[in-house]
Formats: C-alpha cells, sequence, structure tokens
C-alpha cells in the first residue's frame, strides 16, 4: 500500500528560532519551505524533513533521524569544526571509540540538536 510513496522524517522543536539558528549554523542547512506548521528542510538524494514547533521537544530516547556518508570519520570531524557535540555510548553490543561506533562493517555517530533531539551520521545499509 505505501510501498512506492515518499517519506520524510518529523523532528519537534520547543523553540523554533533557536532549532533554525542550530540547524544552519552547526548542519549548513537552510529551509526549502517554511509556514506556520514548520520548516521543511531538502537534503541529499531527494529527501527531507520537517522541523514543527511542539512542547513535546528532545523527549524520544531514540534517533529521530540519521544522515548518510560515506566517510563517517571524515563528517565527524567537519561537524565537530562547527560545534557539534557527540555522545558516547558503551552498552553491550554498542560502544562508541572518539564518538563513532563500529557495528560490523557498519559505523555510527549521534549528536543531539539545540532541542535534545537525537540524530546520527552513518554508514547507509544498503
Amino acid at each position: 500500500m505505501l510501498t512506492d510513496h515518499r517519506a520524510y522524517a518529523t523532528i519537534p522543536a520547543a523553540d523554533m528560532a533557536r532549532a533554525k539558528t542550530w540547524y544552519r549554523d552547526k548542519l549548513g542547512l537552510t529551509p526549502a519551505m517554511e509556514d506556520d506548521m514548520g520548516c521543511m528542510y531538502k537534503v541529499g538524494g531527494g529527501t527531507s524533513f520537517l522541523l514543527y514547533p511542539t512542547p513535546n521537544a528532545g523527549k524520544a530516547p531514540n534517533t529521530l533521524l540519521s544522515f548518510t556518508t560515506d566517510d563517517v570519520e571524515a563528517e565527524v570531524r567537519d561537524l565537530r569544526q562547527h560545534g557539534v557535540m557527540f555522545e558516547d555510548y558503551d552498552m553491550p553490543g554498542l560502544k562508541t571509540v572518539d564518538g563513532i561506533a563500529t557495528m560490523g562493517k557498519f559505523h555510527a555517530a549521534w549528536f543531539k540538536d539545540s532541542e535534545g533531539n537525537i540524530l546520527a551520521v552513518g554508514d547507509e545499509p544498503n
């Protein structure tokens, strides 16, 4: 039924002005569209995500959005130069070293946006 439909992530923001500034300054993103419902960001490969206002931001304990890359280490270095702080994890099955986890042939690193939402950068499983 939904197999051929495009999909997009929705990211909550308690303070839209703060969040928009963070996404611009830390990730280099500007909204492609903006209205009272929020900001739509267009990213690679025709994908997008919606940043929308709500008091419920930062409450999800899981990753809300992952950006894919061919070089996780280089992406982490670049994001750090823009002030992004990476999370460290040490739990069964997941341990980060210098912010990056190796899970078999895949690598990923997690960070929080200005609203406390968990985002990631990693290899694209395909």
